[in-house]
């Protein structure tokens, strides 16, 4: 009783800002009847995560929770994906998602249902996981968004598809349910939606905008090879540390030297490894870069510079010519259509008040959501952000000129996530019936 006391106090407080019409519209309250066992769900997720491709546990409770409402669901689709239907007459198909996997990160947060899960990477190291990326406020408000329309199935017509998609973080999730017949199995979307929590927008306010909105993202390896040999006599070696550092300096040409400066693009080494003890000059070092960028011809260039360079500086050091590996898969980058983009703006901002709805600037992280358009760039397509910053933390980092904000993947993001799921399994419910609307 407690419990659906403060989640209601919740949901009207976001209300008072929103215009007057929109407090008694039956989609806001049939979301705020839902949200205290929605957030129940979200505990239960966010305490038990799993890493990308072993979403095994958390896959079942999403088809559970999708038959309960009546939906006909298939599982396992592309390993651990669930594919849920709803068909209610003729009309359009829309699409909704959210993923479900959790990160390589043992959680700070200080929350009573914290995770304490530990297991392996695919590289064999084992580790704390956690829910860091906030995908457990995704699939309680896809799970609402759900509920939501099978309730409500006099107010719309056509056929809803809710997907629920394994290994987003390693941006394999979306391509192999697309693999497995996502769209010849199931019904083909003239429309696909998402969202994602953002720790970059206070609590329950909608970040949205036209184009581009993620990058593309990947992931290159570079094993730098030497010549071994005792650290007090380096003129008997090729030293691969040295040669790595001369890499890692000239790729920062890339984008300050080669792309255009109105063009977006990130080069980072994140990782530089090589060597075992002070006195001892390696064999070989090893780089792991991220590569950015938002149109294929930038990230082309990119990559093709990335091999030019490392293979220049190993021949100017007199050194063997590295080894350059781009991994697979890359996460393209997710475009949301710009006429379907303005037209959620404008419906959202018709609901919750233009102080709940915000234009926002692209960002160059990565969203495998992409994918869904690539596939057939004919469905009109957005993805936007709900704020997760609760609003005392946001008033005291605005104090301090924004800074002291943990950002998405910190073992300390913990969201506000009573507003992140009620505001978006409302946005998420009213942007299906605008689709649907009989």
């Amino acid at each position: 009783m407690r419990l659906s006391l403060i989640a209601a106090a919740s949901v009207l407080a976001m209300t008072a800002t929103a215009p007057a019409a929109a407090q008694s519209d039956p989609v806001r309250s049939a979301t705020a009847k839902e949200l205290p066992s929605l957030m129940a769900l979200y505990r239960d997720l966010h305490a038990n995560p799993e890493l990308s491709l072993g979403e095994v546990k958390t896959a079942a409770k999403l088809a559970a929770e999708a038959k309960k409402a009546g939906y006909t669901v298939t599982e396992k689709v592309g390993g651990n994906g669930v594919v849920a239907v709803m068909k209610n007459g003729d009309g359009p198909v829309i699409l909704i998602r959210a993923d479900m996997d959790g990160l390589p990160v043992t959680e700070e947060t200080g929350l009573p249902f914290a995770s304490t899960v530990r297991g392996k990477t695919p590289e064999d190291v084992e580790t704390g996981i956690m829910h860091a990326c906030a995908h457990d406020t995704h699939m309680a408000a896809w799970v609402g968004t759900l509920r939501n329309l099978a309730a409500m199935k006099d107010k719309w017509k056509g056929t809803v598809v809710m997907v629920a998609q394994p290994a987003e973080e390693n941006s394999a999730g979306a391509l192999a349910m697309l693999k497995d017949g996502l769209y010849t199995r199931f019904p083909k979307p003239n429309y696909a939606i998402a969202f994602h929590n953002s720790a970059a927008l206070p609590a329950g306010v909608i970040g949205i905008r036209p184009g581009p909105t993620f990058a593309s993202v990947d992931s290159v390896d570079i094993t730098v090879k030497g010549m071994g040999g005792h650290g007090a006599y380096p003129a008997t070696t090729k030293d691969p540390i040295v040669l790595g550092a001369r890499i890692v300096s000239a790729l920062q040409t890339l984008v300050a030297r080669e792309i255009d400066p109105l063009d977006s693009a990130v080069v980072t080494v994140g990782s530089f490894q090589g060597g075992t003890r002070h006195n001892i000059i390696p064999e070989q070092a090893l780089l792991l870069l991220t590569v950015r960028a938002y149109t294929p011809e930038v990230r082309q260039a990119l990559l093709d510079g990335i091999e030019r360079i490392a293979k220049g500086e190993a021949v100017a050091a007199g050194a063997p010519e590295p080894i350059v590996k781009v991994r697979d898969p890359f996460t393209p980058p997710t475009v949301s259509t710009d006429a379907y983009a303005a037209q959620l703006r404008t419906l959202f901002t018709a609901r919750f008040g233009q102080d709940r709805v915000r234009d926002v600037p692209p960002t160059m992280a990565g969203e495998d959501f992409g994918r869904y358009v690539i596939a057939d760039p004919t469905i009109q397509s957005v993805i936007y952000w709900v704020g997760g910053v609760p609003q005392d933390k946001w008033d005291a980092a605005q104090a301090n000129g924004g800074k002291g904000l943990p950002s998405l993947h910190s073992s300390k993001w913990a969201p506000d996530a009573e507003k992140v799921i009620a505001t978006a399994s409302e946005a998420m419910t009213a942007a299906a019936l605008d689709v649907l609307k009989r």
